[in-house]
């Protein structure tokens, strides 16, 4: 894909102030005494820096990248969206200086759901452990996910490299073939698939985020990119070959695909050393959730209801 990637053009990764870091014992002290208690306990905490949440290794690797290029303008930003005050959120910026994270801008809400600025920022991802502001921001066309595991610690990973995968069906793709399945059974999902095979699937909401991660990767020679995609999908033969036409047709190139016929994804994603994976079902995330950081997408036919 001739994607022609320009600095101004870089990768924008919005992420909310909980995925980033873990705000669970201010959160409770909302839940239990409300606003103005939690205010209260933000400023008198505010020189005391918080740790790491599920989501805070995956913004390291993201912000390292800049390293790995001489740019005047960084390649890849992470945006900061808050439902707190400028004022409460002064912790939260005392914590990314803490840690010496580029992060310069941010949105702070004073309660509201923050994910309208989004298109704002230019963001091609949004992360949240706010379910519901991620489904909001989905039904709006913006990718996102909420975060539900991932390393609480501040340590380095195993790799330097970035490797994110993705499921296929609703999440890179539209959930049209996966309708069919959920409501059809497998015979009738695998005749469609291979009657449509030279039909591209439609997009999923994701499809832009992969767009822009491949513009990103497209800045380095393949051999020594700091990004590492992978699609793990339940289809298996004949239903790759529809897969496989829809990227090529978009002009988007996965690094590694993995089409496992309903196997678990756990230990492939394992064996990938997956830093991410999104997927659309819930028991899927789950399993995962418990050997690799996962974040659910809660769209399409699986989320329904």
């Amino acid at each position: 894909m001739g994607c022609g990637m320009q600095v101004t053009n870089k990768l924008v990764v919005a992420v909310s102030s909980r995925a980033l870091f873990d705000l669970d014992e201010s959160h409770h002290i909302f839940e239990q005494q409300g606003k103005e208690a939690y205010c209260a306990y933000q400023v008198e905490h505010e020189e005391t820096i918080l740790e790491a949440g599920f989501g805070f290794a995956l913004v390291k690797k993201l912000l390292s990248i800049n390293q790995r290029l001489a740019q005047e303008e960084p390649l890849v930003e992470v945006i900061l969206l808050s439902q707190n005050s400028a004022d409460t959120g002064l912790r939260i910026f005392n914590s990314i200086d803490h840690y010496q994270l580029d992060i310069t801008r941010a949105a702070f809400t004073s309660g509201v759901a923050p994910y309208a600025y989004v298109p704002a920022f230019g963001a091609h991802l949004f992360l949240s452990v706010n379910a519901e502001d991620v489904s909001h921001a989905l039904s709006l066309g913006y990718a996102a996910a909420t975060i539900l595991s991932g390393g609480r610690d501040t340590t380095e990973s195993s790799s330097e490299q970035l490797r994110i995968a993705f499921d296929g069906d609703a999440v890179l793709f539209s959930d049209q073939s996966e309708r069919i399945y959920q409501e059809e059974g497998l015979a009738a999902f695998a005749e469609n698939e291979k009657n449509s095979a030279r039909i591209p699937l439609n997009s999923g909401p994701f499809k832009g985020f992969l767009e822009a991660l491949q513009c990103l990767q497209s800045q380095f020679d393949e051999q020594d990119s700091p990004i590492r995609t992978a699609l793990v999908t339940a289809r298996s033969a004949p239903a790759h070959e529809r897969v496989i036409r829809t990227l090529r047709q978009w002009g988007i190139r996965i690094d590694e695909a993995l089409f496992l016929g309903g196997m678990p994804k756990q230990a492939f994603l394992s064996a990938f050393g997956a830093d991410i994976f999104f997927d659309d079902q819930k028991k899927h995330c789950e399993a995962a959730a418990e050997h690799i950081s996962t974040a659910h997408v809660p769209h399409g036919v699986s989320n329904e209801g």
